[in-house]
């Protein structure tokens, strides 16, 4: 997959749920646009902002590399025009499979085994 966080693709709308809609970006690859990344404000139903087959320029939300998902937003540009961060392949937002600012993963769980097995231990009596 060639698409990276920030960049703009064109596609078309192929399907439209409660959730989002489907955009095709190429012939292996679809992404979706949450209903939250339509547009800026309220949007009570998807069907009333998008049409089937319509052609969008969108923009790469984020990409999960585990299975090939893509979060793409049309609303993007909106913000960032409003706080002055228009750049090309500019994002506000990068997200990870593993949480950066929490510190989730899998160093400080083997951290915490010794700690875990120890109390576990102890709750069952040994």
């Amino acid at each position: 997959m060639d698409y990276h966080i920030g960049q703009k693709i064109s596609g078309h709308i192929t399907g439209i749920k409660p959730y989002g809609a489907f955009v095709v970006l190429d012939d292996h690859v679809q992404g979706l646009i949450h209903i939250s990344e339509c547009k800026t404000g309220v949007v009570r139903a998807l069907k009333n902002e998008l049409k089937i087959g319509q052609k969008v320029v969108v923009t790469v939300l984020d990409i999960e590399q585990y299975n090939n998902k893509i979060s793409l937003s049309l609303r993007q540009d909106d913000i960032m025009v409003k706080q002055g961060l228009h750049k090309k392949n500019t994002s506000l937002r990068k997200h990870f499979w593993t949480n950066n600012v929490l510190n989730y993963g899998f160093d400080p769980i083997a951290s915490l085994r010794d700690e875990w097995v120890t109390e576990a231990l102890n709750r069952i009596g040994r």
